[in-house]
């Protein structure tokens, strides 16, 4: 099977042929048919969370698949299921990381990973969808998707008519748009440095823009919403944007901090505020439940309450990974697929 693999930090993928073990308790086998990228691969790739002692190891936690092969103890997938495979646990056993060999090295792997042709995870990193879904788009329910639409809902908690303010507006920052306009909120407000993101997120729901390379970009905020905003999504990880976000709410606002700071870094923040009802929370992919949440989630595309198709951007064959890496780093796309 051919993989991309994190052989060194800040440096391109190596792709090479690796040979995949058996599945073993609690492990199923998939045969990936599309991956997506998420920005916390970026992390990993940077080292953001600091020193990696699983190098080389592989990457990814959003994709679809079918199921090839069971190890014993599983009782929730089947050989032949069609499935998402997910970072955040759901039903079955979890299982232990795979070992892959590469001629005479070991490349490591957690329970979910999907930057291969062949993936050995966890059974509680796979939900079974129906077989006739689009397997493209059914690949960022892994993560895009349902981590955005559950910090809106599960973290952020928004309601009809509040205000929302997403600051990154990223390939998650722009479905937490899309799903906040889902929940009937005003206004949208969406931040971002880069002026094509904005442009972006005016498509998908966002009522106005601010670019943050500007100075005055608190004050623009303030003019749009002078007693602050209802729920604020830190999206970036950037330290001042994450202490500017802890304020921009009104005095009993919530901030959800979805974004990941480098290792090392801290963000300075009053506590005052907290002891008279504003909040500040760590988002953990959105609460999101998996096998409860994908399906109701698939429904709602389905209906035509919002297009998944939209989110992807890009195209490219698993030969041409790093390629889509760069796009993200630049801000150039929203979700790029890996088609195995």
């Amino acid at each position: 099977m051919r993989a991309a693999i994190l052989t060194t930090l800040n440096a391109p993928l190596t792709i090479a042929d690796l040979t995949p073990p058996a599945p073993q308790c609690g492990q199923v086998e998939v045969h990936i048919h599309t991956t997506t990228i998420c920005g916390a691969q970026l992390g990993e790739i940077e080292g953001r969370k600091g020193p990696d002692k699983y190098l080389p190891h592989l990457l990814g936690h959003e994709a679809s698949g079918h199921v090839t092969a069971i190890g014993p103890g599983v009782s929730q997938i089947r050989v032949g299921d069609t499935v998402v495979l997910h970072w955040r646990p759901s039903l079955g056993i979890q299982a232990a990381g795979a070992l892959y060999r590469w001629n005479d090295r070991i490349v490591n792997a957690g329970p979910v990973t999907t930057f291969q042709e062949i993936a050995i995870v966890s059974e509680n990193r796979c939900t079974v969808i129906p077989p006739d879904t689009d397997l493209e788009t059914a690949a960022l329910y892994g993560c895009a998707i349902t981590t955005a639409f559950g910090v809106i809902s599960n973290e952020a908690r928004v309601r009809p008519g509040e205000s929302v303010v997403v600051l990154g507006s990223g390939g998650v920052g722009l479905c937490e748009i899309m799903a906040a306009k889902l929940c009937s909120a005003l206004p949208i407000v969406a931040l971002d440095c880069l002026p094509e993101r904005l442009v972006t997120a005016k498509q998908f729901g966002a009522t106005h823009t601010i670019n943050t390379r500007f100075a005055d970009w608190q004050t623009q905020l303030k003019n749009i919403l002078p007693h602050g905003a209802d729920a604020v999504i830190e999206n970036t990880g950037v330290q001042s944007l994450i202490e500017a976000s802890c304020t921009l709410t009104h005095p009993r606002g919530r901030t959800i901090l979805v974004g990941v700071p480098r290792a090392g870094e801290t963000a300075a923040i009053s506590t005052l505020p907290l002891h008279f009802d504003r909040t500040v929370r760590g988002s953990c992919g959105g609460g999101t439940i998996p096998h409860e949440d994908i399906p109701r989630y698939m429904r709602l595309a389905a209906s035509g309450a919002f297009d998944p198709r939209t989110l992807i951007t890009h195209r490219f064959p698993l030969e041409d990974i790093n390629t889509a890496l760069d796009l993200m780093r630049a801000g150039k796309s929203v979700r790029c697929a890996i088609h195995m």
